[in-house]
Order: C-alpha cells, then structure tokens, then sequence
C-alpha cells in the first residue's frame, strides 16, 4: 500500500486494472471504490480523490478501454499486407473481449449514470464501436486492394457484422459464461473467406 501523502503512479491503470480484475473474479455487484482501492493496494480515497463517484470512474474506464481497443484498430491499416486477414482482424476484435470486456460492459450497462456519461461521451466524439467499423472498413478495402481480400467481400458489411457480433456478445456475456472469442474468430474467418 502507498505510504499516505506519497504520489501513486500512473494511479488511472492501477485503479482500471483493480477494477477489471474484481469484476472479473467477482461480477459487477461487487464492484465498490473500497473493492477498487483495496485491490489495487492504494488509500481508500485514492479513487475519489481522481473521480467524483464510481460512476465517472466506471464510464472513465470504459472509454479508456474502448479507445485502446480503436487504436489498435486504427493501426490495422499498417498491417496490410502482412500475416493473414483473419489474424489481423482477430487482433482488434479480441481486444475488445480482453480485460475483462464482457464484466465490464455488463458493469457499464448496471450504472444508468455511468451509461449516459458513456454515450454522450460517444456522441462527442469519443472512440467507440464506430470508429473500429470504420478502421475495419479500410483495413479490408486496402487488403482488397492488394488482392488478398476477394472483390467479392464488402468490407463495410463484414466490418458491421463484426463489430454488431462483438457488441452483442459483450452486452449478453456475464462472468463465468463460455468464453465468446471462438465464436468471433469463426465469424471472422467466414466473412473474409479464411
């Protein structure tokens, strides 16, 4: 635990990670800013001192994620060319489900206040679902392009039924369900003929 009065590193990943990991082990009911705190091993205040509530926290670390997941899917664009389609893809479309996406979505959609933060967030501007369909979009026009995509394949209708899947699979995934990243890597492999 930090001494009080000492400065906590990078204190916004400590307390994401800890929150992460008790929804992961625990389900969002157990998600408290003392949860939080004593599992990141830090002050107890140490998150309302960094956020007004749990609800700021929750949607802060959301978008966190979500801008993580839409940077990695930004970078598609680089990997043209490179490995195979399905691989790439799956790439940016299991960032989604990793640390703990499901829980926290589930966590996300449990705290209305945390929700509209979220999508008026979205609506502002922020990264989200859009922004990957969109870098999923231009990843296949330019593997399409280099003839590694077939003509055939309309990336903006396999970016939406990627990105759709993903949505619905962390919307309706709680903790200790089956793990939903073999069905993505299915519907990816079968929308881009791999």
């Amino acid at each position: 635990m930090s001494p009080r009065g000492v400065a906590t590193p990078d204190v916004r990943e400590r307390l994401f990670t800890a929150a992460e990991r008790v929804v992961e082990r625990d389900g969002p009911g157990a998600l408290t800013s003392r949860a939080v705190t004593a599992e990141a091993g830090c002050a107890k205040g140490l998150l309302h001192a960094h956020f007004t509530g749990l609800d700021e926290f929750v949607a802060e670390l959301c978008l966190d994620r979500f801008a993580r997941t839409v940077a990695k899917a930004r970078a598609l664009s680089e990997l043209a060319g490179q490995d195979t389609v399905t691989r790439n893809l799956d790439a940016v479309v299991l960032a989604l489900f990793d640390s703990g996406g499901p829980a926290i979505s589930g966590l996300a959609m449990t705290r209305p206040v945390a929700t509209v933060r979220i999508r008026e967030a979205f609506e502002g501007g922020a990264p989200g679902f859009t922004a990957i369909q969109e870098a999923i979009t231009g990843y296949l026009q330019a593997e399409q392009r280099l003839g590694r995509v077939a003509a055939t394949v309309a990336p903006h209708a396999v970016a939406l039924a990627v990105v759709g899947t993903a949505h619905h699979l962390l919307m309706t995934n709680w903790p200790g369900a089956s793990d939903p990243r073999p069905a993505m890597t299915c519907l990816v492999a079968a929308l881009v003929g791999g």
